[in-house]
C-alpha cells in the first residue's frame, strides 16, 4: 500500500475536493511545486493554473485554482482557493462567454491615462481569464498526457 497524504481544496464559495493522495502538484508564485507525504511543511501563494492529484490507483485529478493559499502539514494538504474548477465543472463552462470576459479584459486595459484604472489588478485578471480558458481548452480536448 502507498504511502498518502490528505488533501482538502476549498474554493471562497464550495468544497471542491476532499481524500487522500500520493502526489501533487501545485502552482506557487514561486514556481510549480511537487508534493508526496512526508514533505516538509510549507505555507505558499498559488498563482493562476492547475493543480494535478494523484490517488492510491494512480489516476490523476486535475483542478483550476485562480490563485489562493496551499499549506502543507505532515498529515494534510489544504489548498485554499479563490475560485476553483473540477474537470468535470469545466465542460459545463461556454468557451464563448469565456472568451469574451477575457476580451473584455483585455480592452478595460485600453482606457485612456486619464482615466482611473488599476492596472496592477486588471493584470492580474487578464493572467487568471488566460490561464483559465487554456485550462478549460487543453481538459475540453486536446490535453496532452503529461508523464510525471
Amino acid at each position: 500500500m502507498a504511502m498518502t497524504i490528505h488533501v482538502d481544496i476549498v474554493s471562497a464559495d464550495k468544497p471542491v475536493m476532499s481524500g487522500q493522495a500520493t502526489f501533487v502538484v501545485a502552482p506557487t508564485t514561486m514556481g510549480e511545486v511537487g508534493i508526496t507525504p512526508g514533505h516538509t511543511q510549507l505555507l505558499a501563494s498559488l498563482k493562476p493554473g492547475e493543480v494535478r492529484i494523484t490517488d492510491e490507483q494512480g489516476k490523476t485529478s486535475h483542478y483550476f485554482v485562480s490563485g489562493g493559499v496551499i499549506e502543507v502539514q505532515p498529515l494534510q494538504i489544504t489548498i485554499l482557493a479563490d475560485s476553483a474548477l473540477r474537470e468535470e465543472d469545466a465542460a459545463a463552462v461556454e468557451l464563448a462567454t469565456e472568451e469574451a470576459r477575457l476580451k473584455a479584459l483585455e480592452t478595460k486595459g485600453a482606457i485612456p491615462a486619464s482615466a482611473e484604472v488599476d492596472y496592477f489588478r486588471l493584470q492580474n485578471e487578464l493572467i487568471e481569464g488566460a490561464e483559465r480558458l487554456r485550462w478549460i481548452r487543453e481538459i475540453r480536448g486536446t490535453r496532452p498526457h503529461i508523464s510525471q
